[in-house]
């Protein structure tokens, strides 16, 4: 259906692709992988046709539709969620807006319109809409808005309302609502709970598009890819097999690699000594030149590149108490919407709670008020008095200084720190080399939340309160962050949409989803495994 043939792109010195070649098949679903900047969204523009290659072909069947999913939404205003869905999901979502626009035309004239041109526009308009299945347009609109967790309320009213990470829910459903050939998705997973994650996940498995995707969400992508494409030193590496086989195929690859290299090595280094050894004596000076040719014309391996993941050893944090925090009759409302009502719950020491509830059941509240964020309408919220807290969620990232660099702002939070432990501290953070010289204000996302998250271990409280903190990490840089927490001897209280994150550190469950109605929250003693397990579902109210 696809296929990218002995591609070469640039940006600047940097050399993206190198004689890449990719080819994707009708259906097929596709897992596509690399470190940050090695090409991912070039890809993407490429196959769109924004940034054609330097060299080589793209080649794309003419009647080929295909919606792409980006991280830079254009603003949305004017219109409702409804209609700003049905507006960008391609062909069909124009002709449904320009159908209305004749109705109505033909319905109130103006003294311009010619009405006879107008009906035959009207026929062909209708015939096409028709044929593209337009008439069951606004029901699966419904649907899909409904599966990413929007309310018919939202789904009504005006889109401009929304918040950054709910109009990226919107792009998501254009390009669902499209019934597009091909589906191009960057990071869908990024801005949604874990019931609107279960919810695509089904809806990926079962289109008959096919699908690249990248993807930061482990589970995921075990779940919907059969293929992995990775993007290693300019070429397009494919895998068979979903993400975890993908990881065991690289490791072995890897090693294979090493093997060759070192064995290369090996063999040029006793190459070199008979060289070295016997270049000035007079029977063997002849063997030595002709070995010296050899080396010259030796194709040499370059050494494999390891993310690897090392988890950061931290200083203990100081004891805390038994009580941690005590949670007596909360109530809390917005407007006329209640989310708490004499809400009561305890966490003691060396607990570690993760929050579970269907979407808008006061997860993020519920941390906030905790973390002194925000006032309980009525109740109290009582914190351990020998209790230090770590805070993080997306505003945490505020406390940067943009004009700072990475180090410059480690320097500042920590200037009695040695120049080896902020080393240390920034490079199991994924922060190496140059990196460190960046400027906050052009750090990604992904690395701002990297960066506060280093700051808040490298003194590390004894009570960590963190809501979403994988959002914007990439598999590595998540699996570093659970490995580093498994050591962590202070509670915890976390909201996470990441599989691999609960089911990693979670000893206790918290579901919150009955507290709106006036209901005790639900209590699971066990690990978020466990719960899965005895529910059945990996969300409230999602079932296997």
């Amino acid at each position: 259906m696809i296929s990218l043939t002995n591609i070469d792109k640039r940006h600047g010195h940097q050399a993206l692709f190198v004689d890449a070649s990719l080819q994707i098949h009708a259906g097929e679903k596709v897992g596509l992988v690399g470190p940050n900047g090695a090409g991912k969204s070039t890809l993407f523009r490429m196959i769109t046709g924004e940034d054609p290659p330097d060299a080589g072909d793209v080649n794309i069947p003419k009647r080929t539709t295909i919606g792409y999913f980006r991280q830079d939404m254009e603003e949305l205003g004017g219109r409702s969620v409804l209609d700003e869905t049905i507006a960008g999901c391609g062909e069909v979502g124009g002709l449904h807006h320009e159908l209305a626009d004749l109705e109505r035309r033909m319905s109130d004239p103006g003294p311009d319109d010619d009405l006879d041109r107008i009906l035959l526009r009207f026929g062909d308009v209708q015939a096409r809409y028709q044929d593209l299945g337009g008439y069951e347009l606004e029901a699966r609109a419904r649907e899909i808005l409904h599966g990413l967790g929007f309310e018919d309320a939202v789904v009504d009213g005006d889109a401009a309302a929304l918040s950054g990470g709910w109009k990226m829910r919107v792009g998501i459903a254009r390009v669902l609502l499209g019934d597009f050939d091909v589906l191009l998705m960057d990071e869908p997973t990024n801005h949604l709970d874990i019931e609107s994650i279960l919810w695509l996940e089904k809806f990926l498995r079962e289109t008959r598009a096919a699908v690249l995707m990248t993807c930061h969400d482990r589970d995921f992508m075990n779940r919907v890819v059969s293929r992995i494409v990775d993007i290693d030193t300019g070429e397009l590496v494919p895998y068979s097999g979903n993400y975890e086989f993908f990881e065991s195929q690289q490791a072995q690859r890897t090693a294979q690699q090493e093997a060759a290299y070192e064995r290369q090595q090996a063999m040029i280094a006793k190459m070199q000594r008979f060289i070295d050894r016997f270049g000035t004596h007079v029977a063997k000076a002849a063997q030595a030149r002709s070995r010296a040719k050899k080396i010259d014309k030796i194709e040499r391996l370059d050494p494999p590149v390891r993310r690897e993941i090392v988890p950061f050893h931290f200083a203990k944090p100081p004891r805390v108490g038994e009580d941690v925090a005590i949670l007596k009759g909360i109530q809390k409302a917005y407007g006329d919407r209640s989310v708490y009502r004499g809400m009561d719950f305890e966490l003691k020491r060396g607990e570690r709670w993760c929050v579970m509830g269907k979407n808008g059941a006061g997860k993020s509240t519920l941390l906030k008020m905790v973390a002194g964020q925000l006032i309980p309408d009525g109740g109290d919220v009582r914190i351990g008095p020998s209790v230090k807290m770590g805070y993080f969620a997306q505003v945490a990232l505020d406390v940067l200084n943009p004009d700072r660099t990475v180090m410059e702002q480690v320097d500042h939070t920590f200037p009695l720190a040695s120049h080896g432990q902020k080393r240390n501290l920034l490079g199991a953070f994924q922060f190496s080399g140059h990196d460190v010289d960046k400027r906050i204000e052009v750090l990604s996302g992904g690395e701002r939340s990297r960066l506060v998250l280093a700051l808040m271990l490298f003194d590390p409280p004894n009570f960590l309160v963190l809501d979403e903190p994988t959002n914007h990490l990439d598999l590595v840089s998540k699996q570093m962050l659970v490995d580093t927490l498994k050591n962590y001897e202070g509670a915890m209280l976390f909201v996470s949409h990441d599989r691999t994150f609960l089911r990693g550190l979670a000893n206790k469950v918290l579901d919150v989803s009955a507290c709106a109605d006036g209901g005790a929250p639900q209590i699971y003693p066990g690990s978020y495994t466990e719960w899965v397990e005895a529910t059945g579902g990996e969300a409230p109210g999602v079932h296997s």
